[in-house]
């Protein structure tokens, strides 16, 4: 195949993949060429704040790491063990390949994010950073009223009648999942509060 052939081609797959999965559900790590360490920092960050967001299936696209030292694809390698990584966490869903140089990824709902962790830890363990706490006591009213609400139903669904100091420390560790989601800027406590509500329904529909 022409140069020009492979081209058209792939200018052919850029925008059927446009059309299915649209910019705002694209990370494209082969335009700025980052380090492995900051591909997969970006993923994780991009992946957090579209899984709170809302959105289900992503792309990624790494490229197929040609121009790598020795021809290892490197971002493309540690791109795949954050998706890993993230999977365990409650974050992601599924992912496999798309091509060579793209994964696509499933999302897991939001809920999931307070699942996975508990797992591995006591029921009354909130090892929280102390910032979040003074971030959580910042929130608006009706917004810790949300966090509350979500904090019981969650406890609830364990099937055990537990202590308010477990709904606060449930309170501070959602907050903390939910907050490395949420993008800085205008709106962010509104953009929190639509997250805290989706992951209430997500728990209503169990």
């Amino acid at each position: 195949m022409s140069t020009y052939h492979r081209r058209q081609r792939a200018g052919v797959l850029h925008a059927l993949d446009e059309a299915r999965f649209g910019t705002q559900r694209i990370l494209n790590l082969r335009e700025s060429l980052p380090t492995a360490a900051d591909a997969a920092a970006r993923t994780e960050s991009w992946l957090r704040e579209r899984q709170v967001a809302g959105s289900d299936e992503v792309l990624i696209i790494t490229g197929r790491g040609k121009g790598s030292p020795g021809g290892v694809p490197i971002v493309r390698e540690a791109v795949r063990k954050a998706l890993g990584a993230l999977k365990r966490r409650g974050v992601v869903s599924a992912f496999g390949d798309h091509t060579e140089g793209a994964f696509i990824v499933t999302l897991a709902p939001v809920s999931q994010l307070f699942e996975a962790p508990r797992r591995n830890r006591d029921r009354g363990d909130a090892s929280a950073e102390p910032s979040s706490a003074t971030a959580l006591n910042a929130l608006e009213p009706s917004t810790q009223r949300l966090l509350r609400e979500l904090a019981v139903r969650s406890l609830d669904a364990l099937g055990a009648a537990l202590p308010g100091h477990f709904v606060d420390a449930e309170m501070l560790r959602q907050f903390s999942l939910l907050a490395g989601g949420i993008s800085s800027g205008t709106g962010r406590e509104e953009r929190l509060r639509q997250a805290i509500v989706r992951a209430i329904e997500e728990i209503d529909d169990l």
